[in-house]
């Protein structure tokens, strides 16, 4: 009897550290999100999560690593490299492998999530990387430019270290962060048949997966009449 009760007490010290934990993760995002990593402090985390001055410390071992934490849950809300390679694998085709990544791409931008905290945290750290982050930042983009590449490789029949291969990527990547940056409201206004609202994600999604497919092609066709020329 003893022993269960013991064993009873840990489980619920267990689920209530979690849950502070999980909260103080939660609220650190918002505070993350209005302030940047470096106008954050441990103090003001701990007060609004109303949990102990010493609570960052304790659950996450400082500052540093509670903003690791916060970026790798604000990815995981929106895309995660697991979430990209997944998606490629799914798909044998090359063009379906891209038609899949920018649905999943633009799904989530369109959605719910882009309006949250995480989008808002990943945002300030592409316009302002943060050095609390840098390790996880280069491991982050090293694994979706390997993707990145050998899709697109695939796509030109270009070899991945081609620089066409890293030139395509970036005109891939880059309308996509655009719309994760960028005021919503102001892009509206400026466009308003845009509708950047989950209703019109797979539209949206085709269409620039057209436009990348076009580019893609007349890239690799002058890439090859480039090595035909030089050769």
């Amino acid at each position: 009897m003893r022993q269960r009760n013991i064993a009873a007490a840990r489980r619920a010290t267990d689920e209530e550290r979690r849950s502070t934990r999980e909260h103080l993760l939660e609220i650190a995002g918002q505070v993350f999100a209005e302030k940047g990593f470096d106008a954050a402090t441990g103090k003001e985390i701990c007060k609004r999560a109303g949990a102990n001055a010493a609570a960052v410390v304790y659950h996450f071992g400082g500052m540093d690593a509670l903003y690791e934490a916060v970026l790798t849950e604000a990815r995981n809300r929106l895309v995660s490299t697991e979430m990209i390679a997944a998606v490629v694998a799914s798909e044998r085709d090359p063009k379906a492998k891209l038609k899949a990544l920018m649905r999943l791409l633009v799904r989530k931008l369109a959605g719910p999530a882009s309006q949250s905290w995480a989008a808002r945290v990943i945002g300030r750290e592409i316009l302002a990387p943060s050095t609390a982050s840098s390790d996880l930042i280069e491991k982050e983009m090293r694994g979706r430019a390997t993707i990145m590449k050998s899709l697109i490789s695939e796509l030109t029949g270009l070899p991945p270290e081609h620089p066409a291969v890293a030139r395509g990527a970036i005109s891939i990547i880059g309308p996509c962060l655009l719309v994760l940056i960028a005021n919503r409201r102001r892009l509206e206004r400026a466009f308003p048949a845009l509708n950047l609202r989950p209703d019109s994600a797979e539209d949206l999604a085709d269409h620039m997966t057209q436009f990348a497919l076009a580019g893609l092609a007349a890239i690799a066709h002058e890439a090859k009449k480039a090595e035909e020329r030089d050769g």
